[in-house]
């Protein structure tokens, strides 16, 4: 007697950290003014601050041993592997207002901010 065994599809694998076509392209224009120093940004979080976790967002010059890579609108995101939990999902926008521009994160795992917009904090995404 033969078992008769059907294979799941897989299901495709959410996004850790998206970007918008605005966030690309400053990005884009950040690692092109660099002349080669840079590869792409890092993005996780550290703990801190009022409400309990901050964004962090630097240069990187490549990918770390355990950093997840996303190559999105052609700019490479290095994802802290200790962050992933915490960032799956999210989107990062640039916006250019009258007196500032900035990187925004737009994170469905976010439960709260401080006020003053430095601090959020963040509930692990479940794994489904």
């Amino acid at each position: 007697m033969t078992a008769n065994i059907t294979a799941r599809p897989r299901r495709e694998r959410p996004k850790i950290v998206s970007l918008t076509e605005a966030a690309a392209t400053r990005i884009g224009e950040i690692i092109t003014a660099a002349e080669g120093r840079y590869a792409g940004v890092r993005v996780g979080v550290t703990n801190g601050g009022c409400a309990g976790m901050s964004y962090v967002m630097d240069y990187a010059e490549g990918a770390g041993p355990l950093d997840e890579v996303i190559d999105d609108k052609g700019v490479k995101i290095f994802v802290d592997p200790k962050a992933v939990m915490f960032l799956l999902g999210t989107q990062l926008d640039f916006k250019k207002e009258k007196l500032a521009s900035r990187f925004v994160f737009s994170n469905p795992n976010q439960t709260d901010a401080c006020g003053c917009g430095e601090s959020v904090a963040i509930t692990p995404a479940k794994a489904d």
